[in-house]
């Protein structure tokens, strides 16, 4: 089974690439809860508000720094010394990547290469987790879900940055760490290919849930959806990081067969359309009307992508533990608590707590 043990985690040194973003904030605030010593290294925080300051991500140890810097790069790892490394920093939107190529692609692929190299300078480390993108297969549009044997790709410079950045992880991890090289760094390194994340305290541009918030929180409570039919694998923000954190200590333990890449995604039955998870957490919301408006000369984005997470369940004993519902209703639960004046820290604890009780699915 894949779980996230306290016990390991209390007094562990970690360096968090991404930390200041959405998924990297959720993801400190959960380690500082588990007691490690976290060390974080990224861009200053994109939006207003930032969840990385809602939840004093910003009293954690760091850098504000790019990830291409090999000499900031380099200064954090020194001063970490991390036993593991958790690699989300990543240019993460597909619309973004249309207007800035060549920064998608040095963030996410030179980026990662450059973490990579600095883990194989570095003897503390043992355990390394990148987190890629489940947009990282070659689109085929089609109804099943895509295998980590599937080939990669990518029509848009997001996805086929992605792409890239896992065979860099694969050429790196032969041609410089154990087991696959005899005298190479010890550190194991695994890959992670998540769903669509979504939960509180996202405020990015051109997401669907941060859209959806601004719009049913707005004057005027318009919510405009842009692609109501695309499917895809939604899950909420705590699934995937627990899988993170589950995988880096079965790593960190030397065990056989993980140092490989997965999926995590939620049940075949979680798969929506854009449409229903707007509807549902407009309702759950309680406020807010839909108005379905394709954009004009709209850059393309991927119809139909599902996740087959069968290795995942079969080779680490993993499964989801929320469903579609359940998410959904975090997430509002989530926004709505904090825009009614309650400490986002405060929330944010009891929905890692009670996640934490729940047994897979």
């Amino acid at each position: 089974m894949l779980a996230v043990n306290p016990e390991f985690w209390a007094g562990r040194r970690v360096l968090v690439t991404g930390h200041t973003g959405f998924k990297g904030s959720w993801l400190s605030f959960w380690l500082r809860e588990l007691g490690a010593e976290s060390f974080g290294l990224a861009l200053a925080p994109e939006t207003e508000p930032a969840l990385y300051d809602l939840l004093g991500i910003d009293r954690m140890p760091g850098m504000i720094a790019d990830i291409t810097d090999t000499a900031a790069l380099a200064e954090a790892f020194e001063r970490s010394q991390p036993e593991i490394v958790l690699h989300l920093a990543a240019q993460a939107l597909v619309r973004e990547s249309f207007e800035t190529p060549v920064e998608t692609f040095a963030t996410n692929v030179v980026g990662t290469a450059a973490v990579l190299d600095a883990v194989r300078r570095t003897p503390s480390v043992r355990s390394v987790v990148v987190i890629t993108s489940d947009k990282c297969y070659e689109n085929r549009e089609w109804e099943w879900g895509y295998r980590e044997s599937d080939p990669l790709g990518g029509y848009d410079p997001y996805s086929a940055s992605k792409g890239a950045a896992e065979i860099v992880v694969a050429s790196m991890r032969r041609s410089y760490f154990a087991p696959y090289r005899k005298d190479g760094h010890p550190a194991r390194i695994a890959s992670v290919r998540a769903g669509n994340v979504i939960g509180g305290g996202d405020w990015s541009k051109d997401r669907l849930v941060p859209d959806i918030i601004r719009g049913a929180l707005s004057d005027s409570g318009e919510v405009v959806i842009r692609s109501p039919g695309a499917v895809r694998p939604w899950q909420h923000v705590m699934e995937p990081l627990a899988a993170y954190l589950g995988l880096a200590e079965r790593l960190y333990n030397g065990d056989e067969g993980v140092d490989q890449a997965f999926n995590f995604g939620p049940s075949e039955t979680d798969n929506r359309p854009v449409l229903e998870v707007a509807e549902a957490l407009v309702e759950q919301l309680g406020c807010g009307h839909l108005e379905v408006r394709p954009p004009p000369n709209a850059p393309h984005e991927a119809h139909l992508l599902r996740l087959d997470c069968s290795k995942a369940r079969l080779q680490l004993g993993w499964a989801p533990r929320l469903d579609f519902g359940d998410t959904v209703a975090l997430t509002a639960q989530w926004y709505s608590a904090v825009a009614k004046g309650e400490d986002p820290s405060g929330v944010t604890a009891t929905q890692i707590k009670h996640f934490s009780t729940l047994n897979p699915r």
